[in-house]
């Protein structure tokens, strides 16, 4: 059973304690977190949020505390009354902050006990994620998971006030809004109140920050929970957080510079790290032709090479028809892998396959010359060109897929992030900032034959190319741009529509007819045209931002209570069937059939 604090009242946190404190009396609290038994001393390692210091309990000193705390098991909450003291010469711990000294303890007050845990604190290995997120109170107490959320509040805090003291107001939006027909899968939620008619949880809160710049707030912020029901991956949850920023009047410079100082001062808290400005940036179009990712990790080479031109003077078949079709045929050097074995080489075949690739031409570089058994459909000097243009040295890997230009881009992107993974090319320590500009407008979807927007459609088209909306929206630029860091997409954002004809256009372009753009958005569209100033923004994954600036492997590990990769709750079994009551008030049938 546990005792009552009676008249304890915590003097200090248990990472807190320094030489400066010796001599001192001190009440601390928390968590038993190993426990040692050294023939008749008794040492704790005690912990709270603030990290671990060493109790002492001497039978010569106290003989009653002593006694208490043989009965000391991990995870048992305690109140100790104390004395610090300066460890014994050689005995400091280099690795705690508290490590000089330890609390020579007088009493002991057992507050709560606990049961063997189903899984170590202070163990090296980590549990299976499935059963820290069923006990995810316990695993929420473990210092690296405890120290991701305290740098979480920390760059929250540091952004408001960054915001703040650049003009912005933090504004909260509506959870319960209308579902619109793009982007993701919303989360539904029925009205009892309107029987047969459901709100959508926000995918973003989009047109309403828009509106606030309609409704003359000049400029608006919110660190706001947002909603989509897509599948999961490790850096995607079904409720995650952004950063969501608009402005009125904005030039893409101005807003560019804004998150560029909101970055600075992110790393300054989160990291200590002073991060160099301004961004290096690329278009859209150098970072497909170059990465083949709109979101490119620019820590390493391994650029793909365009051989289109080389490919067409061969004999072999698979590269001249898809240069004969409008395609492209490219390639990248895996420096130093021609010792790739057959079944290394069908590896990265069927690895990029899943991203429509047909198939995976090879070549290795060897002082006799090229090996490959596509080598005879090539003229010598082609075979030189192409070992020229790649940069091929004897030991070297060339790997080639030729097809549509997105299907090529989509296959060598991700082998070459995949290489540079395996062949240790990243640097670990490197924060690789880049903007990347000028994005299409709109792309082409086959699944659905029509355009859809490659952002979202409130997105400005450039000045310059809005007449080629009507006649050839696919050259279509946009007042778009994204930042990414490491290969991965922190935020992105856009100059908005803010007339009323134009984004009439634009979902006429999207394939709504006037009365269904009119019955979505017909509340924008006569917003836009009741002095509507030109305004721009941008939103940053919150969670993304946490995960990248402590090194956390997944965005779960930034998030106090996260989903699992089928957004379920493994600790309150979330979701979870309701009673017929329940569903009859709000006029629902189930039907699992």
């Amino acid at each position: 059973m546990g005792e009552e604090l009676g008249e304890l009242r915590r003097t200090h946190r248990c990472g807190e304690l320094r030489r400066e404190h010796t001599s001192q009396s001190v009440v601390l609290m928390g968590w038993v977190h190993r426990r040692r038994d050294h023939g008749g001393l008794i040492f704790i390692d005690l912990r709270d949020r603030e990290g671990l210091v060493q109790v002492v309990f001497n039978p010569q000193v106290a003989a009653d505390a002593h006694a208490k705390a043989s009965r000391l098991r991990g995870e048992y909450v305690i109140a100790v009354l104390g004395t610090v003291v300066e460890r014994p010469a050689g005995s400091a711990n280099p690795h705690l902050a508290t490590g000089d000294v330890e609390v020579m303890a007088t009493e002991l007050t057992i507050l709560s006990e606990a049961n063997p845990l189903p899984f170590a604190l202070d163990s090296e290995e980590e549990a299976a994620e499935a059963l820290r997120f069923k006990y995810r109170y316990l695993d929420l107490r473990r210092p690296q998971v405890q120290q991701n959320l305290i740098v979480r509040h920390r760059v929250a805090k540091a952004i408001r006030d960054y915001m703040d003291a650049n003009g912005f107001l933090e504004i909260e939006t509506p959870f319960l809004i209308r579902s619109t027909p793009e982007g993701a899968r919303d989360y539904l939620v029925p009205s009892r109140l309107n029987p047969g008619e459901f709100y959508a949880l926000p995918q973003s809160p989009q047109y309403f920050k828009q509106l606030l710049m309609i409704s003359g707030f000049d400029r608006y912020f919110q660190i706001v929970r947002c909603f989509r029901d897509e599948d999961l991956r490790a850096d995607r949850q079904p409720e995650f957080t952004q950063i969501d920023v608009e402005m009125s009047f904005p030039q893409i410079e101005e807003l560019v510079a804004l998150i560029e100082g909101m970055m600075v001062r992110a790393f300054q808290v989160g990291r200590g790290l002073d991060i160099p400005i301004p961004f290096p940036r690329l278009t859209y179009q150098e970072a497909m032709d170059r990465f083949g990712k709109d979101a490119p990790d620019i820590r390493f080479g391994m650029e793909l090479c365009d051989l289109t031109s080389s490919a067409g003077e061969s004999e072999f078949t698979v590269f001249r028809q898809a240069v004969e079709a409008g395609g492209q045929v490219k390639g990248l050097n895996a420096k130093g892998c021609a010792g790739y074995s057959r079944k290394d080489l069908d590896d990265l075949t069927a690895f990029v396959k899943p991203f429509k690739a047909k198939g995976l031409a090879w070549m290795k570089v060897t002082d006799e010359g090229i090996q490959s058994p596509i080598a005879r459909f090539f003229p010598e000097p082609t075979l030189h060109a192409i070992t020229q243009q790649m940069g091929g040295e004897p030991g070297d890997l060339l790997l080639f897929v030729a097809d549509k230009p997105e299907v090529v881009a989509d296959a060598l992107g991700n082998l070459r992030a995949l290489l540079g993974e395996r062949l240790g090319l990243i640097p670990p320590d490197v924060l690789a900032f880049v903007w990347v500009v000028d994005f299409p407008l709109l792309e082409y979807s086959e699944e659905d034959r029509r355009y859809v927007a490659k952002h979202h459609p409130f997105t400005a088209p450039r000045d310059e190319d809005l007449p080629l909306l009507q006649t050839d929206p696919g050259r279509v630029r946009a007042k778009a741009y994204d930042l990414v860091l490491n290969g991965r997409e922190l935020g992105g954002g856009s100059i908005r529509i803010h007339r009323r004809e134009t984004q009439e256009l634009m979902f006429q372009v999207l394939g709504m007819t006037k009365d269904e753009a009119y019955e979505q958005f017909g509340f924008l569209m006569d917003a836009l045209e009741l002095g509507a100033p030109p305004h721009g923004g941008i939103a940053l994954g919150l969670d993304r931002l946490i995960m990248l600036l402590t090194g956390a492997s997944s965005i779960r590990d930034t998030i106090a209570f996260p989903k699992t990769q089928k957004a379920t709750c493994l600790m309150t079994n979330a979701p979870a069937r309701v009673d017929e009551k329940q569903l009859k008030e709000l006029h629902l049938k189930v039907d699992l059939g």
